[in-house]
């Protein structure tokens, strides 16, 4: 088994120095582009169907981008091993952009539609690659902070996102935002070049690796159920399509332990920790997505305008992203697998803190706790998500896995993001009677969940003791 990640860890001055910043730049840049575009459009989408309609495709928006790029994620390996670092983010950048294009001059729902398939194809890769690049671009000594720094572009994203596109749609046009896309992906177009290896220059493997067929359709297909079961429908019909999203990612795990081409490692099925440390990935990844009913909370419950019920559901996010830094700079084995550790409680207390305050007419001061409450869940995620990461690069029984163990954090993060986006709103449709019960269950159910991640994240600390 290849070594631990070292207790001399690099400082942010080598990682951010002349040597290393283009890297960084761009490797974080391609998660912030997914992130923040993720972000705008749900800010967006009520500007541009009073524009070109399609009112009855709206939920497609964010389903087609979020099931595109769970499955260009399951790719993400194999690309970089065909292509190497600098051509594989040239493609995923000019595909993203092209994307972005279509949609800023979309005529109809129909043609954004197309526009965010082809986005959300372009960024599932461009988010999975920042991940697995970390692993061939730079030493192992700055994979703990290279892994917070492009973590944490996903706070970023989750804090500029909705803000930008409130602004687009309030004082220009909707479809300036895209175009804004369009303009951030030629900058990083001209970087990669300068900042990125070749294939022979990053030590990368360019063997024809193949695409992983099947793991892609079991892990589109689970992505698209879930994505369903989030709309109201009938109960049944709702809890079928969470059993069946539940189901196909069964099968991909039966097939990927078998299959000549995958996508997790084989490290990953074997004893170990690898195998715990992805699994709190996911669970730390679920617990998030109750920030998606936050700013509806916020003005349903304390009546804030949407501004500002905007800003409350970004606690989670900045919480999330100075944790990390902070995390990230963690020295002794001890500190870090205990931080580790507890991470998954830290953040069930936060959850926990917001259901048992969550009221109708609440007043200021209520609110300030719901905030804090949030500020608290997503220091939970920024305490482990760095440890994790590197951990999940340098764990595996064969060095030649470590790109593969690199690029599946992200398809583990996306696949468990679907699956807390569904639940989330299977939650809150189920318990909706009005006032502030739907709040409540969401806080409650994800407060539990992230508890009994707990388990999860214990048994990962294995990872970061001496061997």
């Amino acid at each position: 088994m290849t070594d631990t990640v070292t207790t001399r860890a690099g400082s942010w001055r080598e990682l951010l120095g002349p040597k290393n910043l283009g890297a960084c730049t761009v490797l974080a840049g391609g998660v912030a582009l997914y992130a923040t575009n993720e972000f705008l459009t749900i800010s967006l989408m009520p500007s541009a169907v009073a524009e070109i309609g399609g009112q009855r495709l709206y939920v497609w928006v964010t389903s087609v981008y979020l099931v595109a790029s769970v499955m260009a994620a399951t790719t993400v390996h194999s690309t970089l091993m065909r292509l190497g670092p600098r051509i594989a983010y040239l493609l995923g950048l000019s595909v993203f952009g092209l994307g972005s294009l279509v949609c800023a001059l979309a005529p109809t729902m129909e043609a954004l539609l197309i526009g965010r398939t082809v986005q959300g194809l372009a960024g599932g890769l461009l988010a999975g690659l920042g991940y697995a690049v970390i692993n061939t671009a730079l030493p192992n000594t700055l994979w703990t902070k290279a892994s917070a720094l492009v973590s944490a572009m996903w706070g970023v994203g989750t804090l500029i996102g909705p803000a930008a596109g409130g602004l687009f749609s309030q004082y220009s046009s909707w479809r300036w935002a895209f175009g804004m896309l369009v303009i951030l992906t030629v900058v990083m177009v001209v970087m990669v070049p300068i900042a990125l290896p070749g294939r022979g220059d990053a030590g990368v493997d360019v063997a024809r690796t193949p695409i992983p067929g099947w793991s892609l359709v079991l892990l589109g297909s689970a992505a698209l159920a879930v994505s369903m079961a989030g709309v109201p429908h009938d109960a049944r019909f709702t809890a079928a399509l969470l059993v069946l999203g539940a189901v196909l990612v069964a099968l991909f795990l039966f097939a990927d332990r078998r299959l000549p081409t995958t996508v997790l490692p084989p490290t990953a099925f074997r004893p170990g920790p690898l195998k715990w440390i992805y699994l709190s990935i996911g669970v730390l990844m679920v617990a998030t997505m109750v920030e998606m009913y936050v700013p509806l909370f916020g003005q349903r419950l304390a009546h804030l305008t949407p501004v500002a019920a905007g800003f409350l559901g970004a606690g989670l996010a900045i919480g999330w992203t100075a944790s990390e830094i902070s995390s990230a700079s963690l020295r002794g084995n001890r500190a870090i697998t205990r931080t580790v550790a507890v991470a998954p409680l830290v953040m069930a207390t936060g959850l926990a803190l917001a259901a048992a305050t969550q009221f109708s007419d609440a007043p200021v001061g209520l609110v300030a706790v719901w905030a804090a409450g949030l500020f608290l869940t997503g220091t939970g995620v920024g305490l482990a998500w760095p440890h994790l990461s590197a951990w999940a690069m340098s764990r595996v029984d064969d060095p030649a896995e470590g790109p593969a163990a690199a690029a599946a954090i992200n398809t583990v993060q996306l696949i468990c993001g679907a699956f807390g986006a569904g639940l989330a709103g299977v939650v809150v449709n189920l318990t909706e009677t009005g006032g502030a019960s739907p709040a409540r269950w969401l806080y409650a159910t994800f407060a539990t969940l992230a508890a009994v991640g707990a388990i999860a994240s214990f048994r990962a600390r294995a990872a970061g003791e001496p061997g």
